[in-house]
């Protein structure tokens, strides 16, 4: 049975974010305030549905999907590209593959007890949050 992911989740900590952005080659300035967000998550699960608020100061990032259905995904704001994704369960990790012009794109998120975590493709990168609601 896979988990609900659903809640509120405060930012606790991360790794090598600014390797991870600089193999995608995210210029210099961008991945410095990327480097200084400290994001937050809001998961709304609902069967085979996901919506995903990444929260900042500068701006939020939704993505509204369902579990194994590949969408266009807009990452302009991000990276100034866009991608084929699909998000699916992998036991109890949920998967994200992106398709498009830069390689190695996706994550997984699990949950350890009330702490979600989110590792980048490739295990590059670490984020850590604490669930609060």
């Amino acid at each position: 049975m896979v988990p609900n992911l659903s809640g509120y989740y405060r930012f606790v900590s991360q790794e090598n974010m600014d390797n991870y952005l600089r193999a995608l080659d995210i210029n210099v300035v961008l991945r410095k305030v990327v480097c200084l967000l400290k994001p937050d998550k809001e998961i709304i699960h609902t069967g085979d549905h996901m919506v995903i608020r990444t929260i900042t100061s500068l701006r939020d990032y939704v993505m509204d999907f369902d579990l194994g259905v590949q969408f266009e995904e807009d990452l302009g704001p991000v990276d100034g590209r866009k991608c084929q994704t699909t998000v699916f369960w992998e036991g109890d990790q949920l998967v994200c593959e992106q398709l498009g012009e830069k390689r190695n794109r996706g994550w997984r998120h699990w949950l350890e007890g009330d702490r979600l975590h989110l590792v980048r493709k490739d295990e590059v990168c670490v984020q850590v949050f604490q669930k609060v609601k």
